[in-house]
């Protein structure tokens, strides 16, 4: 029960994102975009999680997939997570953003509790204070580049149209896509797409970018490529990035690592080299696959 309740929240999360943007384009309104940033947030961290706990279902078939999470991220880093399968690195980052419930324990970003917020507050910050980048891009086939852009700061209110056009060009130019703002998602390569949800996740300028698995569906080649321009976010834009990934040259490119085993951070690694990360994963896997072989 609590694993399909949970299901359903996420969906429907996107799903409204996704038809609130349809609705946003209906008219000429206003953007989100604040000129003076977000001054009173400053000096706290962006993602705290305190004694985070998660389960699942009831008795003998609970399913623990957060067993007391105790992190603290500072603004401007980026950290990856890892974990084997089970390990409960999907349920961290929903926890994390707001997208599921802790059973026990704080949430708070930007210096702010979510824990207990309702759904529409949660709806709120979501649109206006973080960010989001999906394995599968999820743009809108029906907006421009441009739109799709801009999509989180007219779903937030406030700000000009032109200060929003300015906005997406500044970070259309900056993820290599000056220009294309008046084309389709359809006219653009997967790479180019998942360009376009990384400026889309920072143009409202987000305490926190989410990103489930970015480079999972992109060749190797524009994997990295997306994965410096996740990097040159942090670097220049004094962006904060939590990243969920399986690809230990994805999680070479963030300040640290985080291996989640067991629904705990199990062991931690500052900036790395892929062969570093995938040796660390290799020896924190190996002794659940000996007593599965034995």
């Amino acid at each position: 029960m609590g694993l399909r309740r949970s299901r359903r929240r996420r969906e429907s999360a996107q799903a409204a994102y996704e038809g609130a943007g349809r609705a946003a384009y209906d008219d000429t309104g206003r953007t989100a975009y604040d000129d003076t940033g977000r001054t009173a947030y400053e000096g706290t961290a962006a993602v705290e999680l305190r004694g985070v706990r998660r389960e699942y279902g009831r008795g003998a078939a609970t399913v623990h997939a957060l067993r007391g999470i105790d992190l603290s991220l500072p603004r401007g880093s980026f950290t990856a997570v890892m974990g084997p399968s089970g390990s409960g690195k999907s349920t961290f980052l929903q926890c994390a953003a707001g997208l599921d419930v802790p059973t026990a324990g704080s949430v708070r970003l930007g210096g702010t509790e979510i824990t207990g917020m309702n759904e529409n507050a949660l709806t709120e910050l979501r649109r206006s204070r973080l960010g989001f980048v999906f394995q599968a891009f999820n743009l809108l086939p029906s907006l421009t580049v441009e739109q799709n852009v801009l999509l989180p700061m007219r779903l937030a209110g406030g700000g000009s149209a032109r200060q929003g056009r300015d906005r997406a060009a500044d970070l259309l130019a900056r993820v290599g896509l000056e220009g294309k703002g008046r084309r389709r998602p359809a006219e653009l390569s997967g790479g180019q797409q998942q360009r376009v949800a990384i400026a889309r996740a920072l143009v409202t300028r987000p305490d926190v970018v989410f990103a489930d698995e970015p480079t999972g569906a992109l060749d190797t080649t524009t994997a990295a490529e997306v994965l410096g321009l996740l990097r040159s976010a942090v670097d220049t834009l004094g962006a904060t990035i939590v990243m969920v990934t399986h690809d230990p040259a994805a999680a070479a490119s963030a300040d640290q690592v985080l291996f989640l085993a067991d629904g705990l951070i199990a062991d931690r690694l500052p900036r790395s080299s892929a062969a570093t990360v995938a040796a660390r994963m290799t020896a924190l896997t190996a002794p659940a696959y000996a007593g599965a072989a034995a």
